[in-house]
């Protein structure tokens, strides 16, 4: 169990989202001996409803989106108060940014962390998002192919070019460099295309596990894309993401999500992980309501995952 990595999402939206509860998660997780700790991006929460990514009827999205702290600026603080832990987005809309200003960003906040960055990327999906970016939503697909090569390549050596499509950099000093020689990128997909996409671009897939059969499928093709692509699938990662709750007590009846319930069950269920090719797991409960409990449940969790 130790071979597979754990974090833990901040309480940067929900009932939870404050600056001081996100400063005493992030130190009580490292004091643990979580791996990562980890944000995302949501620019606003429209007042209209709108069709959901996982259907049904029209709705406005849920309440916890009504704040949602910055990724990038709560983690450099975060990196300030913590020493060890694994710094990561999941996810940074990318599009919504310049590559070079998002390659910055993420190569400060590198600077100032010591090295502890993982860059999660995804598309987006809202339609009002993409208007108040003044992004068309056609850019979807190859303009993620062109903004993940501007940002490897504002990362790269002096001078830094770049033309595509979409974007360009003139010939240029782009600085400061990350601390990395290659800040990990990974892409948040569940789609076949998406998917695909990250086995041919990325270094790692950021599914969310709704289920073990599920996750291995995404892991299989995930990697089958990469060696379709001439990649060494074996240096590449895939980073579950568990948006379920962690309860005090067992979670009973057939309907339990994958992941969720008490640290036992859980346990048990990252178990039937081994072997399937994901390398990390973290957990996202953004819903609770309880930073004691909360807290106390993660302790309680890595006791439990303890040989």
């Amino acid at each position: 169990m130790e071979s597979m990595g754990l974090g833990v999402a901040l309480p940067t939206s929900g009932p939870l989202a404050s600056p001081v509860n996100i400063s005493r998660f992030a130190r009580q997780a490292e004091r643990l001996g979580y791996d990562s700790l980890w944000t995302y991006e949501r620019l606003l929460r429209p007042m209209a409803a709108l069709p959901l990514p996982g259907g049904g009827e029209p709705a406005r999205i849920p309440e916890i989106y009504r704040l949602t702290y910055e990724p990038l600026e709560t983690l450099s603080y975060v990196a300030a108060i913590t020493e060890r832990i694994k710094l990561g987005t999941s996810v940074v809309d990318g599009l919504f940014h310049p590559p070079v200003v998002l390659a910055r960003r993420f190569a400060t906040l590198d600077q100032f962390s010591g090295g502890r960055v993982i860059a999660g990327l995804g598309q987006g999906w809202m339609p009002q998002e993409f208007e108040t970016a003044n992004v068309p939503m056609r850019r979807m697909g190859s303009g993620m192919d062109e903004l993940v090569a501007a940002m490897r390549a504002a990362w790269g050596p002096d001078p830094v070019e770049y033309e595509g499509r979409f974007y360009r950099i003139a010939p240029s000093e782009v600085n400061p460099k990350p601390v990395q020689p290659r800040i990990p990128i990974l892409l948040g997909a569940m789609t076949p295309k998406g998917v695909e996409r990250a086995g041919r671009i990325a270094d790692g897939l950021n599914p969310i596990a709704v289920s073990p059969e599920a996750l291995t499928q995404l892991v299989g093709a995930f990697r089958r894309a990469a060696r379709d692509n001439g990649r060494d699938a074996d240096a590449l990662t895939v980073v579950a993401r568990a948006n379920v709750p962690i309860t005090r007590e067992p979670i009973t009846g057939g309907d339990r999500p994958f992941l969720a319930g008490s640290p036992r069950q859980i346990a048990e269920d990252l178990k039937r992980l081994e072997g399937a090719g994901v390398g990390h797991v973290f957990f996202a409960n953004l819903a609770s309501t309880d930073i004691e409990e909360e807290l106390a449940l993660l302790e309680e969790l890595k006791a439990t995952l303890k040989p």
